[in-house]
């Protein structure tokens, strides 16, 4: 049988920066946003797929270009928010971080195939939405681990003589 005993002073947590946090997630939404534009691009100029508009709309698109690169944008921040919270608040934050990302972007890459377009849109979307998710997730979790500071270590108690 073995017995728990805890410490009688509570272990204290890395502290994070925030400064360095967000602004690692705003460069996160500058770097999604760009993926968003690049995708499509490559997606409508090289291989004539539709992401996201007609292909009437031409290789730039229409408005839904700007939209979809600024969704990027938004999320970025929504997951350095997230991981701000993961961080102050749960005993492993960047398990949960990388459990709710990684639903996150299967969702996302499902999200095309309940649509009626063809299947060389959905794939490519699925594919562009994948690509956005690991980018964001790796990035945002990257600038957690270099905001994070460490836990100040409690003197050791000095021995009785």
């Amino acid at each position: 049988m073995t017995a728990n005993y805890q410490s009688a002073t509570p272990r204290s947590r890395p502290t994070v920066n925030a400064g360095k946090l967000w602004a690692g997630g705003a460069a996160t939404g500058v770097v999604a946003a760009l993926i968003a534009v690049v995708g499509i691009l490559i997606g409508r100029g090289l291989f004539g797929v539709d992401v996201l508009a007609p292909k009437g709309a031409g290789v730039w698109g229409d408005a839904s270009t700007g939209w979809y690169a600024l969704g990027a944008a938004v999320l970025s921040l929504v997951a350095t928010g997230l991981m701000h919270v993961l961080l102050l608040f749960t005993p492993r934050p960047m398990l949960f971080f990388g459990w709710v990302m990684t639903l996150a972007t299967v969702t996302a890459m499902l999200a095309p195939f309940v649509t009626e377009h063809d299947f060389g849109s959905r794939f490519f979307t699925a594919g562009l939405n994948f690509f956005l998710g690991v980018a964001i997730g790796s990035l945002v979790a990257g600038s957690a681990h270099a905001a994070m500071r460490p836990a100040p270590v409690p003197p050791a108690p000095r021995p009785y003589r």
